[in-house]
């Protein structure tokens, strides 16, 4: 879940990136940074992170809000999506 660590600040270095993204895909994940007060930037580092670790990003209430915003947005994507999708012509 992600959430604000009482741990010691981490100083990074980061950089600016042109990443590209399924429309609907970018205006969930700006809505649920949005809702959880932090930059889209902060929001993916968390979710890599967890990720990489193998756990899941999200507590219960995230994932509902999730499910709200992807009906909100008309996203139907799912993990089954991942490596199928391809740019319309």
């Amino acid at each position: 879940m992600i959430t604000k660590s009482d741990e010691p600040d981490l100083v990074v270095e980061r950089v600016q990136t042109g990443v590209r993204m399924e429309k609907r895909l970018l205006k969930v994940l700006k809505a649920l940074a949005e809702y959880h007060d932090m930059s889209l930037g902060d929001l993916l580092e968390g979710i890599v992170l967890h990720a990489f670790d193998g756990k899941c990003a999200f507590g219960k209430e995230s994932l509902q809000r999730i499910t709200d915003l992807k009906r909100i947005f008309g996203l139907n994507l799912d993990a089954s999506a991942s490596h199928r999708m391809r740019d319309r012509k």
